[in-house]
């Protein structure tokens, strides 16, 4: 094995236009709080984890993207549908799972700071 050998990358997601709420969106759509510590909060879903950050720049929320690979995007298109995030949360409509000019059927959802996730099934 190589010396170089790596186990995780875990982004740093913006949350801190109203961190509570950040936290709130995340455990809404199934990700696990696993910890929280000086301004940072660790969530987990399966084998993906990332890191919300208390720090809010429009410029860094409005332009950040993650990829959220799912084996059953209809599944969590439904539960995506069931949370109405716009009414608790304030932000904008999901959009639904669409085939995209490169070949992959992916779902659209807005965080809090204008984040985007691609929930695509892989």
């Amino acid at each position: 094995m190589s010396t170089l050998a790596t186990t995780t990358i875990r982004p740093f997601v913006p949350g801190g236009k109203d961190f509570a709420l950040s936290k709130r969106f995340y455990q809404a759509l199934g990700f696990e709080l696993t910890f929280e510590a000086g301004g940072v909060a660790g969530f987990a879903c399966d084998s993906g984890s990332f890191l919300l950050q208390d720090y809010y720049h429009q410029g860094w929320g409005d332009n950040f993207m993650m990829q959220l690979i799912v084996k059953d995007l209809d599944a969590w298109w439904a539960h995506i549908q069931s949370l109405d995030l716009p009414g608790q949360f304030g932000v904008a409509e999901p959009k639904p799972p669409a085939l995209m000019p490169w070949g992959l059927t992916l779902a659209y959802v807005f965080g809090p700071c204008g984040e985007l996730w691609h929930v695509v099934q892989g």
